[in-house]
C-alpha cells in the first residue's frame, strides 16, 4: 500500500465520520475545520442546508485579543463564541464533527469551550 499524506488521511477519516454524521433542524452538526494558522467552526443544519452560526479565529471580535489564530487559547475562545451565537438562534444540542482531525489538542480544546459556554453534544 502506497504512504499516505497526513492531509490525505485527515481526509478519509472526514468521509467515514461524515457517513454518520448528519446535522438536523433540532440537532444540527457543529463542524471543525483546522488550518495551520487559523481554527474555523460552523453549526450547520444539513436538512434546510443552512449554517445557523459561525465562527473563526479571524472574527473581528477575537482577532485583536488573540496574538495567534492557531493556538489551543484561540480555540478557545472560537469554541466560546460559538456556543453564544448558537444559543443566541436557539441551537442547544448538536452533533459534533472534528472534520477527520484527532479529538485532541485544539480541537479538544474547542469542543470543551462549547461545552463550558452550554451546547450539549
Amino acid at each position: 500500500m502506497a504512504a499516505t499524506s497526513r492531509k490525505q488521511q485527515t481526509q478519509r477519516r472526514h468521509r467515514r465520520l461524515r457517513r454518520h454524521l448528519v446535522g438536523t433542524s433540532e440537532r444540527p452538526r457543529l463542524a471543525v475545520y483546522r488550518s495551520n494558522e487559523h481554527i474555523y467552526a460552523q453549526v450547520i443544519d444539513d436538512a434546510a442546508q443552512h449554517t445557523v452560526a459561525s465562527a473563526s479565529s479571524l472574527d473581528k471580535d477575537l482577532r485583536t485579543s488573540l496574538s495567534s489564530g492557531a493556538g489551543c487559547e484561540a480555540s478557545v475562545a472560537v469554541g466560546e463564541l460559538l456556543a453564544k451565537r448558537a444559543l443566541a438562534a436557539g441551537v442547544i444540542k448538536v452533533v459534533f464533527d472534528r472534520g477527520g482531525n484527532l479529538y485532541h489538542g485544539r480541537v479538544k480544546a474547542l469542543a470543551e469551550a462549547a461545552r463550558e459556554a452550554g451546547l450539549e453534544f
